[in-house]
């Protein structure tokens, strides 16, 4: 399976349920191409790193850190790559996705102590129609009825990433897995006492109808659909989330 399986509580988990999505080609030919990129490069984080705002005016520019293990999972924290720039002085950088608030922060990084891979999945998730469609190599894999946020606690729409992949206790409210995301609740600065994080979980030990909007925010699928994910699902993987 993708990730490492630890056994947490929901509690422990605080997530506030969410996912992904991509708007739609506006023509024929577009439809005809991939509605995703087939591969999406990664940068795996080997110690903590300082993330710059901007590379322009680097001592003056605002900075803040991205540890290298993630706090659920203590997994190695993996960040998907937008852009590489090498500065005057020959010091290579990576642009790339920060977990956390505000949702769609996006940072440099030094390429030092970092390991580039790829992967070939992406996560779409569909809050109108309630669905989360699952993407190969730009091709649709599969595609699962979901519950996601209720109007007062809505799924944050944006590109996020999946930052760990949880093995739930089985007393546990979202059972049996989770991907718990980069993606923030806008409406819940706490939840359950952690950070509001949305997460695609299970249903084990809280239910609801698949096809409806009743969730805090995280994004809800039958055990079998988040099984199937949780699989192949690594740690990285984008997840966008649109109407």
């Amino acid at each position: 399976m993708a990730g490492v399986r630890l056994k947490v509580s929901m509690a422990a988990l605080v997530v506030a349920f969410a996912a992904t999505g991509l708007a739609a080609a506006p023509s024929a030919n577009a439809r005809k191409r991939p509605v995703v990129r087939p591969t999406q490069e990664l940068a795996m984080l080997l110690t903590s790193h300082r993330v710059l705002s901007s590379l322009r005016g680097r001592r003056r520019s605002r900075a803040t850190r991205v540890g290298a293990w993630r706090p659920i999972t203590a997994t190695q924290t993996v960040l998907p790559v937008l852009g590489r720039a090498t500065t005057a002085d020959g010091v290579r950088w990576l642009r790339v996705r920060i977990p956390g608030r505000p949702n769609g922060t996006r940072g440099w990084i030094s390429r030092r102590r970092t390991v580039l891979t790829r992967t070939s999945w992406h996560v779409v998730v569909k809050t109108a129609s309630r669905r989360v469609l699952v993407y190969r190599r730009g091709r649709l894999a599969r595609s699962f009825g979901a519950i996601v946020g209720k109007r007062s606690t809505p799924t944050p729409r944006g590109r996020f990433f999946v930052e760990e992949s949880v093995r739930m206790l089985p007393g546990s409210a979202g059972a049996p897995f989770a991907l718990a995301l980069s993606a923030r609740s806008n409406v819940l600065q706490e939840f359950a006492g952690g950070p509001g994080q949305v997460a695609l979980h299970g249903v084990g030990n809280i239910g609801g109808k698949i096809g409806t909007a009743v969730s805090h925010g995280c994004v809800r699928l039958t055990n079998r659909s988040i099984r199937w994910l949780a699989a192949r699902i690594a740690p990285g993987v984008p997840v966008t989330i649109r109407r």
